[in-house]
């Protein structure tokens, strides 16, 4: 069973929410909250594995709210959703520590595939945002990681060869099913090196996997394969 908080300002969003998670068996909303600040006290009373969070809302958006629940090193993860397909609410919710940004005209099963993810420990992305997302942080990157190449790193050195074929991929957006397809492997055991390389690097999810890979220059801008 999943536990999810609802957090947004529209009441009839909530509504909209709340029914569809309550129609599967595997959810259980255990609370509601119109504004950030709410967010954060109950995330902290409730301890739910997935905070559904919308990004504006009056007084504290849910940005800071997100901020401030992943700070507290939790066990909740926060899947944020927005009707604004813009490139920086994306990358500025999962710098704050998102697990996953989805927007609001998703499919049912889409959000219901995205909250059990999250709560996994994997990350999820808009597929309309995950290229752009990962250029424009990587446009962020001080020149000499751009057009050099690669950093070495301790961490690094703890993968196996194939262990950084796989967070190439993850650094590349893959999915799993489609690391499975290009590496020619099964996909559990994809599932299970990306835990591995996890682990090693000291990453909490895929969204810091794709951060660390960036940071070194194992992938680039507009890398594609």
């Amino acid at each position: 069973m999943t536990t999810v908080l609802i957090v947004d300002d529209q009441p009839m969003q909530r509504l909209g929410f709340r029914m569809l998670l309550e129609s599967v068996p595997d959810t259980d909303v255990v609370g509601e909250a119109a504004h950030g600040a709410d967010a954060v006290r109950q995330a902290a009373e409730l301890r739910p594995d997935v905070v559904l969070m919308d990004v504006r809302m009056p007084g504290m958006d849910g940005i800071e709210a997100t901020r401030r629940i992943v700070a507290t090193g939790g066990r909740s993860r926060v899947l944020v959703m927005t009707t604004f397909d813009l490139d920086e609410y994306a990358h500025t919710a999962l710098l704050a520590g998102a697990s996953g940004f989805l927007l609001k005209d998703a499919r049912p099963e889409e959000l219901l595939a995205g909250i059990r993810a999250v709560a996994a420990g994997d990350a999820v992305i808009a597929p309309a945002l995950t290229r752009r997302l990962l250029d424009a942080y990587a446009h962020h990157l001080p020149g000499h990681l751009q057009d050099h190449e690669p950093q070495d790193d301790p961490k690094l050195r703890t993968l196996t060869g194939r262990e950084r074929e796989i967070l190439v991929a993850i650094g590349r957006g893959w999915t799993n099913a489609e690391i499975a397809e290009r590496l020619v492997l099964a996909e559990s055991t994809v599932k299970t090196h990306v835990g591995r390389v996890l682990a090693k690097i000291g990453a909490r999810d895929r969204i810091q996997a794709v951060i660390f890979a960036y940071d070194l220059g194992l992938t680039r801008p507009h890398t594609t394969d």
